[in-house]
């Protein structure tokens, strides 16, 4: 069912990611790593639907949207970085495969990221980050999301790569076989994978070659 809901606040928070705050439509119910297909009440866009993870507890009184933007492609994104406090969105379905089995490694491409958000931020709120780690991988230092947040968050078990610099402290490349075997201390740790589709292809091979079970593997492609 389609609901429309007021935007509260729309701000960048990296160079190309908006963090967008609105009104939590009435009887809305999501788990943590969930994703709801959105789109924007004005002349032209109402049926443009683009699914965005959920950065809001199910809990919270209002939504929030960690998402990335594409200028260059002219769509809903795009859209997106021009809307201001009361325009609305069109809230549809909540879908997605994600969600939390156990303790283990959550592996990120840019805006992979949100659908764990929402999941560390609920452990955090609930004192049971544990052990759990998190490898995010990115182009620059400028890409990361929330940085700051994860590493208050995790310490050490936030890893950050980057692809396209060289930075003292951050692993250069991409996520290797290596990379994951260093920070895999047990084999039957559950493995969180969002990310583009080269990177997903990428690092199941990765996950082949180390013998992870595949209901091990929690994953949602974007």
């Amino acid at each position: 069912m389609e609901q429309k809901s007021k935007i509260i606040s729309i701000e960048h928070i990296t160079h190309d990611v908006l963090h967008l705050v609105a009104e939590k439509p009435a009887g809305l119910i999501y788990e943590p790593g969930q994703a709801v297909d959105i789109s924007i009440n004005k002349p032209g866009w109402e049926k443009e639907l683009r699914a965005f993870t959920f950065t809001s507890l199910p809990e919270d009184r209002l939504i929030e949207f960690t998402i990335k933007t594409y200028p260059s492609r002219k769509g809903v994104t795009n859209q997106l970085l021009s809307m201001k406090k009361g325009d609305e969105l069109i809230v549809g379905g909540v879908f997605g495969d994600i969600h939390y089995k156990g303790e283990g490694i959550f592996i990120a491409g840019g805006a992979g990221i949100t659908p764990f958000l929402a999941i560390l931020k609920k452990l955090e709120k609930e004192n049971k980050i544990g052990n759990n780690k998190l490898i995010f991988a990115n182009k620059t230092k400028a890409d990361i999301i929330h940085e700051e947040k994860f590493r208050k968050m995790l310490g050490r078990n936030f890893i950050n790569v980057l692809s396209d610099e060289t930075v003292e402290g951050y692993e250069h490349g991409f996520i290797s076989e290596a990379l994951i075997r260093k920070h895999l201390a047990d084999q039957s740790v559950f493995f969180y994978l969002c990310g583009p589709p080269p990177m997903m292809d990428a690092v199941e091979k990765h996950f082949a070659v180390l013998g992870i079970q595949k209901d091990h593997i929690i994953k949602e492609g974007f």
